[in-house]
């Protein structure tokens, strides 16, 4: 009998404690309205004049605004876990995707408990300029840790007395009388500070609206994410734009623009009862260090559990899967910011990596609508294009407010993924990516649906039959000379036989996985594919006739040779069918004792009465062009019966070769010695050659026999040899 799960716990035991008002609502307000509301929200306003800062304080909330909606959507698709906004991103584009986001993510969550410390102690030095700065900073930083060590429930317990104290410094501030400017003393576009633009100004400002993250970092904890979330953080983000806009007034109509740049405590001078500030700024400071405190940890837990971080940091304690290892390292990383960098400083870092994680949020919610997955069901639906233009918005404001910094964040990302890659770690979830892929594949395919494939487009698209693996491995290496990196290569596999039996056993399964196995470790890139059929030659037709979407479809089908007497009807008749079905042929006679020789000399015998010679030539051109075959040198010979026709078939053959712009030496035999005949001819001049491509005749109904023997007589004694039918593609190296 299973044990029983608590009805607020996940599937792992651990509890769910905090609904919406608590563990989302709460945490995002009490971060929002915090150390840059109170120490630089004035000053933003004195920068940028009242106009200005109503444009500023849009466009900020405008991005987190589009940001919770994405997540929103995306967090109803979905059954949430730990790890808030990293958790969304890796489930949706992959774990490399989800840790080359979520590591900055969490430095900048670490790096926020140090800029709100420093908030708090900038307001607490006003006061009592003997204190030293950076000492204070610290101190406080260890006290937080004590609460943060103690758990989540402790520090959310004390943010409802946090926000009580919140409310009561708002309302002593909009209620004051000011300072005696109005309005029109301020202008609409402020003058700048020495050093500062708008972009600036905006980039020390952004982290006020980044405080959505808090709410969603406690996903784990939530007892129900997918309403909790959506709901918490568009309330949030709603009333305190609503409270920066009146704050914006308020500044505006109650102080001077030199009065704002100038002094940081700005908003104590403007309230009825200035000590609420003091007690506002001191609450708001240390709540977002100690929700960011508390967050930041849980993002490391959930990368140390996906493997992305040493799984020592993801160690929990207790019913709560408390974190606190990752707490004790978070609080290290705080502390170094606090001894060695400045308020100022810290701000812009964070608005980058805070951009950054809200870029992609907002792409893989965009992503997801267009894509299409049936999959992706969120119960909060918002259309692609607020999510795209969230997204395209956060990554202009970024290099509007440093490019610099903006390629230097995007490049820890692409170094973080590379790394990533490179570890190949593995996921038990599915992701976007394929779904991302499959529609591209399918925007193409519909595009390609009535084109007209040119022959300067020809690709080659070869189906390899086989009738296994091992035997089979000199037909797959000429498959990979010629099509590597050119076109697309499925590999079949027929199984003669009972095909009921064969499927129902579970034998087709079990050949598919040796197959895919086999094509894994080899160097040929393709596709592989083992069918059940009743005899080799009927399997495959009908399995060239039923592959392949549109015009994508194989246009090569390659056989290895075969020289029985009793198969010959059924393998010249094979042959025909896949003319008439528009399909060329390929056959491989190989060559055990030489195989494929010095891989030096490729021979093409060109004899221009079937329309072969284009096709055959270009092969042997892309197996010139391959690794092992580089350095190889193509002959093109002819054979001529009339001794003045050698120099001007020498001509026309060198010109083609000139216009097609493929590299060969051209060798016009004339006539034969008496008493030998082509066939002789070729096995005497291309006896030394490691590789000979011949055209093949189409084989006419009744004459199947007469087909095989010519052909084998042609090739018998010879090193290993290609044997090409083409299907009317004469221009297909033009």
């Amino acid at each position: 009998m299973s044990e029983s799960v608590a009805p607020n716990a996940d599937s792992g035991g651990h509890l769910r404690r905090f609904g919406t008002f608590g563990g989302v609502f709460v945490p995002n307000v009490l971060t929002i309205i915090g150390v840059i509301f109170f120490l630089r929200s004035g000053w933003m306003v004195g920068n940028v004049g009242f106009i200005g800062g109503l444009l500023l304080v849009a466009l900020a909330n405008m991005i987190s605004l589009a940001t919770g909606l994405s997540l929103s959507a995306i967090a109803t698709n979905m059954n949430v876990k730990a790890g808030g906004a990293y958790y969304l991103v890796s489930r949706s584009l992959g774990l490399e995707i989800g840790g080359s986001i979520g590591l900055p993510l969490y430095f900048s969550q670490a790096l926020s408990v140090a800029l709100y410390i420093m908030g708090f102690t900038e307001s607490l030095v006003a006061l009592m300029p003997f204190l030293p700065a950076r000492l204070v900073s610290a101190l406080v930083c260890g006290g937080l840790l004590f609460l943060a060590y103690k758990g989540a429930d402790v520090a959310l317990k004390v943010q409802y007395v946090i926000l009580g104290v919140l409310v009561l410094s708002l309302v002593s501030f909009f209620t004051g009388s000011g300072m005696g400017a109005t309005i029109t003393e301020l202008p609409s576009f402020g003058t700048f500070s020495e050093g500062h633009d708008f972009w600036t100004v905006f980039a020390i400002f952004f982290p006020a609206v980044t405080g959505i993250m808090a709410g969603l970092s406690m996903s784990g904890d939530l007892k129900d994410p997918k309403k909790n979330i959506p709901r918490g953080t568009l309330i949030a983000v709603v009333v305190t734009f609503a409270i920066y806009l009146l704050q914006t007034y308020k500044f505006a109509s109650n102080a001077s623009l030199e009065d704002l740049r100038s002094d940081t405590m700005i908003m104590q001078n403007i309230a009825s009862l200035g000590f609420l500030v003091y007690a506002g700024i001191w609450a708001a400071t240390l709540s977002s260090a100690l929700g960011s405190l508390v967050a930041a940890p849980r993002t490391m837990q959930a990368l140390a559990n996906d493997g992305v971080l040493p799984r020592v940091l993801g160690k929990g304690v207790g019913p709560a899967n408390e974190p606190r290892v990752a707490t004790l390292v978070t609080f290290g990383i705080a502390e170094a910011s606090i001894l060695l960098v400045d308020l100022d400083v810290l701000a812009p870092v964070i608005t980058m990596f805070f951009l950054t994680t809200y870029g992609m949020t907002n792409l893989v919610a965009g992503m997801e609508r267009l894509v299409g997955n049936p999959s992706y069901r969120p119960r909060f639906r918002v259309h692609w294009a607020i999510s795209i233009v969230g997204a395209l918005g956060c990554f202009w404001v970024m290099f509007l407010i440093n490019a610099q910094a903006t390629v230097v964040a995007l490049v820890v990302v692409a170094v973080i993924y590379i790394v990533l890659k490179r570890r190949s770690l593995s996921a038990t979830w599915g992701d976007l990516r394929s779904g991302i892929w499959f529609s591209a594949l399918r925007f193409c395919l519909l595009k390609l649906k009535h084109a007209d494939i040119h022959p300067r487009n020809w690709k080659p698209n070869l189906m390899v039959f086989t009738g296994g693996t091992g035997s089979h491995r000199p037909l797959l290496e000429m498959a990979s000379w010629y099509g590597q990196q050119k076109g697309l290569t499925t590999v079949v596999t027929l199984r003669p036989g009972d095909v009921h039996k064969q499927l129902s056993e579970g034998q087709v399964e079990e050949a598919q996985k040796k197959l895919d196995a086999f094509l894994d470790g080899s160097e040929l890139i393709a596709f592989g594919k083992v069918v059940a059929v009743r005899d080799f030659y009927s399997g495959a037709r009908v399995v060239a006739q039923a592959h392949g979407i549109g015009v994508l479809r194989s246009n090569l089908a390659m056989f290895g040779w075969s020289d029985e007497a009793t198969k010959a009807e059924e393998f010249a008749s094979l042959v025909r069918d896949f003319v008439h079905m528009n399909t060329g042929v390929v056959l491989l006679d190989y060559d055990a004792e030489r195989g494929y020789g010095r891989r030096k000399l490729i021979d093409v015998w060109w004899g221009g009465l079937e329309n072969n010679g284009s096709l055959m030539v270009l092969l042997a051109h892309l197996v010139s062009q391959s690794e092992e075959w580089r350095g190889s040198k193509v002959r093109l010979l002819q054979q001529v019966n009339d001794e003045a026709l050698v120099r001007k078939t020498e001509t026309e053959l060198a010109d083609m070769m000139e216009n097609a712009r493929i590299g060969a030496e051209i060798k016009v035999l004339g006539p034969p010695k008496e008493g030998m005949n082509i066939q002789q001819v070729i096995r005497e001049e291309s006896k030394e050659s490691d590789l000979v491509v011949l055209g093949l005749r189409f084989p006419e109904e009744g004459q199947e026999e007469a087909f095989m023997q010519r052909m084998s007589s042609f090739i018998h004694d010879l090193p290993t040899t290609l044997l090409v039918r083409s299907v009317d593609l004469e221009d297909i190296f033009s």
